[in-house]
């Protein structure tokens, strides 16, 4: 299939943190990275909280990250959207999927795909089971999408042209989870077309769910976003910051040295001396080049 240029009359991009946890240096570089692109394009800056995952969400993590972001001189231009307030949104989207035969039950266990499948970019790739139906006496587990066949090629801003057959690499993926949640590829894609984002940059973490997320788009008649995925931080073991030293939460109490450390892994220019997060930005924003951002995947602080 051949892409359509992504329509981008302006620009509205936008942070989507999860309140799993308080905001980490890996989260901190995609906010700076999406805010100042924004910035240095005149746009907007959307911030939406994925909270649809409610086991998983900590109490108070959501507050603390708000908190955190305003400390450290970002600024949003609209209300925030919480993810947990949209489910019947993504039901709507769910339906017309299904109603148009591109979704279908599945019955299947984690344990039984993992049994027959191969492994793929994210592990076992499902091997459609269920596509043409559940087997007598099977209950619905989830609802999968059906991929059959399907090619997704695009353009990233700093990783290049990327290319991926999501039937083989992923196979049909899941929209609405056994425990009742609607699953974030669905999720992600609905509210960036409920908020018109035209420019997604976040971490290179999520370039395999990009074509996921077009070939959603494609089917539900959306606007493609373009996209850009900055190079994930690992520490000298190779280990994702998150995962490491780094998911102790940033200091809101002294934002500027991971302001600064942040900028510098992302390939910018020096900034002069600079005494507040205002300050930063100020001299941040004028000099932002996403260019010069390392075209890699990863950069290990040494």
């Amino acid at each position: 299939m051949t892409e359509d240029t992504p329509d981008t009359p302006s620009y509205r991009g936008r942070f989507a943190p999860s309140p799993t946890g308080a905001l980490h240096f890996g989260s901190l570089i995609a906010a700076l990275a999406s805010y100042a692109d924004a910035r240095a394009h005149q746009g907007a800056w959307i911030l939406r909280m994925e909270d649809l995952d409610r086991p998983r969400e900590r109490p108070g993590a959501a507050e603390r990250i708000l908190e955190t972001l305003r400390a450290f001189g970002f600024a949003w231009d609209e209300p925030i959207l919480y993810q947990s307030a949209r489910t019947s949104a993504y039901e709507e989207a769910l339906a017309r999927l299904t109603q148009l035969g591109l979704a279908y039950p599945c019955g299947c266990t984690r344990s039984e795909i993992a049994a027959t499948a191969t492994l793929g970019a994210e592990g076992p790739v499902y091997p459609g089971t269920c596509r043409e139906g559940l087997a007598q006496g099977r209950a619905q587990r989830s609802i999968r999408l059906n991929t059959h066949g399907t090619q997704i090629h695009f353009e990233d801003r700093i990783q290049g042209p990327q290319s991926q057959s999501i039937e083989e690499s992923i196979g049909d993926f899941v929209l609405h989870r056994a425990d009742g949640i609607h699953a974030y590829q669905l999720a992600v894609v609905v509210d960036d077309a409920h908020q018109n984002i035209t420019h997604v940059v976040r971490g290179a973490d999520l370039l395999l769910s990009t074509p996921r997320q077009i070939l959603l788009q494609r089917l539900l008649g959306f606007s493609r976003p373009t996209y850009a995925h900055v190079p994930l931080i690992l520490d000298e073991q190779g280990r994702k910051l998150s995962k490491s030293y780094a998911a102790a939460p940033v200091d809101p109490s002294d934002p500027l040295p991971a302001l600064n450390l942040a900028w510098r892994l992302l390939g910018q220019p020096s900034l002069p001396e600079h005494g507040s997060p205002e300050a930063f930005w100020d001299l941040a924003i004028p000099r932002w080049r996403l260019e010069d951002i390392p075209s890699r995947e990863a950069i290990t602080i040494t």
